[in-house]
């Protein structure tokens, strides 16, 4: 085990923006732990997520059981990417209370991609059809529309990401 602090990495972006893929470069620093909500969702509540609603709810009931794994997970030393979406204040709001158990550091990884090049890797995602979960061109709109621009007074290490495709 490491003698560094640990450090819970969490993701905001809008949908398709990379949030996963830079999740996945994160885990493979060692020490580290990659928790994926789209992989637990899919698993646990995959049949019974047709709408925004659905994945509301089945979220909440799986932030209920990951909120204190985390907390263990960074107690014990070890860093954690919450592959879990970091978009709305009410989102960093649980993520911060999490972060207030613990000793660990922080980093919000801020990914800005332009609304062309998420909506290709949109529905590049779509016809390759290996992601736990298919969004719809309306579900793409509305989950892009509830998304929060992070601010500096929520207290967060903020690491922008800005890319041009």
């Amino acid at each position: 085990m490491s003698l560094k602090t640990p450090v819970l990495h969490m993701l905001c972006g809008k949908i398709a923006a990379g949030k996963s893929t830079l999740a996945a470069e994160l885990a493979s620093e060692p020490d580290t732990v990659l928790l994926s909500e789209d992989d637990w969702l899919s698993t646990l509540f995959g049949d019974q997520m047709k709408t925004i609603p659905d994945y509301l709810r089945c979220s909440a009931k799986l932030r209920q059981v990951m909120g204190p794994h985390v907390v263990h997970l960074l107690n014990a030393g070890l860093s954690v990417v919450l592959d879990f979406p970091a978009n709305r204040v009410d989102n960093r709001a649980w993520m911060r209370g999490l972060l207030e158990q613990t000793q660990a550091d922080n980093q919000l990884h801020v990914l800005n991609l332009p609304e062309d090049a998420r909506r290709a890797r949109f529905n590049a995602r779509n016809a390759q059809g290996d992601h736990p979960f298919s969004v719809t061109d309306e579900q793409y709109e509305a989950m892009s529309a509830y998304f929060q621009e992070p601010s500096e007074d929520e207290g967060f290490t903020l690491v922008h990401h800005h890319a041009t495709a």
